[in-house]
C-alpha cells in the first residue's frame, strides 16, 4: 500500500479551510516516507470560472496532479474531503466494477444549483455518482446502488431526498461488525473504496474537524467495520480526509485516532 498525500483546502466551505494543510502534514509525518508522496497543490485559491464551484480553477489543477501521481492500492490523505473524487476519476481500472464506502456526517449531495456555500466538498458525493460540474464529476459515475453510506446524520433539505437509492448505514447499524461488509457485498462489485472523513467519528473521538457532529463512531468500531470488509472485498484504495486540527498540540491529541484509521485501510 502508498500514501498520496494531497493537502487541498480550497474544497471546503470552512473558515478554517487552510488548517487542512496542517491536518495533512501531521497524518503524513507518520507515514512510511519510502512510501509517501506530497502534493505540491496549489496554494491560492483559485476562481469558480463562471461555474457554481468556489475556486474551481485551483481544484482542477490538484486533480491534474492526483492523475500524475495516482497508482493501484493508494490511500489518499487529505485535505478537503473531496480528494476522493479526484482519485476516483484516476483510478487505475476505472470504477466499473467498484464500491465506495462513504463515511461521513454530512451527505455531500449538493449540486452547485443547490449548495448554500458553493464550496466542492459538500458537493463530492454527488460528484461521484457523476452529476453536477462536468469538469468534476466522475464520467461515468458510480451507480447509487454501489454506494453505502456510513454515519451520515447532519443532512441539508434539499439532500435528504437525493440519498434515495444510496445504502445508508446508521450509526447505531455499526454495532454488528460485518453490516459494512455485507452491504457492500449486496452489491455485486469486486473491489471497493472506502472514504473516510474524519468527521464521521463522534467528536469525544476526534476533536480537529470543522463541522464537528455529534453522536458519531467510536474509531474502534469503524476501524472494526473497515477490517472486516477488507476480510471479504477486496480493497481498491481509500480516503482519510477532513482533519483540520487547530494547534499542533491538537494534532498530536488526535493522532492516535487518525494512525488507528490509518492502520485500518492499510
Amino acid at each position: 500500500m502508498r500514501f498520496l498525500v494531497v493537502p487541498q483546502w480550497q474544497g471546503s466551505p470552512s473558515a478554517r479551510a487552510m488548517l487542512l494543510i496542517d491536518g495533512a502534514s501531521a497524518i503524513a509525518g507518520d507515514l512510511p516516507r519510502a512510501a509517501t508522496t506530497v502534493l505540491d497543490v496549489p496554494v491560492e485559491a483559485g476562481e469558480s470560472l463562471g461555474t457554481g464551484v468556489r475556486r474551481l480553477s485551483a481544484l482542477l489543477r490538484t486533480h491534474d496532479l492526483v492523475a500524475e501521481a495516482m497508482a493501484a492500492d493508494t490511500v489518499v490523505i487529505g485535505g478537503d474531503c473531496s480528494v476522493t473524487v479526484a482519485a476516483l476519476r484516476a483510478l487505475p481500472g476505472g470504477t466499473d466494477d467498484l464500491a465506495v464506502v462513504w463515511c461521513d456526517a454530512h451527505p455531500d449531495m449538493h449540486t452547485p444549483d443547490t449548495s448554500p456555500s458553493g464550496a466542492f466538498s459538500g458537493m463530492a458525493l454527488r460528484a461521484v455518482l457523476g452529476e453536477g460540474e462536468p469538469q468534476l464529476a466522475l464520467s461515468p459515475g458510480v451507480p447509487r446502488e454501489r454506494v453505502v453510506a456510513v454515519g451520515m446524520r447532519n443532512l441539508d433539505d434539499a439532500e435528504v431526498a437525493e440519498v434515495d437509492g444510496l445504502t445508508v448505514l446508521s450509526v447505531s447499524d455499526l454495532d454488528r461488525v460485518d453490516a459494512v461488509a455485507e452491504a457492500v457485498l449486496a452489491t455485486g462489485a469486486s473491489r471497493v473504496w472506502v472514504h473516510i472523513d474524519v468527521d464521521v467519528l463522534d467528536p469525544s473521538e476526534l476533536g480537529g474537524v470543522s463541522s464537528p457532529a455529534p453522536f458519531g463512531l467510536a474509531t474502534a468500531t469503524l476501524s472494526a467495520a473497515i477490517r472486516a470488509l477488507r476480510e471479504r472485498v477486496p480493497l481498491a484504495g481509500a480516503t482519510i480526509a477532513g482533519f483540520a486540527p487547530r494547534s499542533p498540540a491538537d494534532a498530536v491529541d488526535d493522532l492516535g485516532a487518525l494512525l488507528r484509521l490509518v492502520g485500518a485501510v492499510a
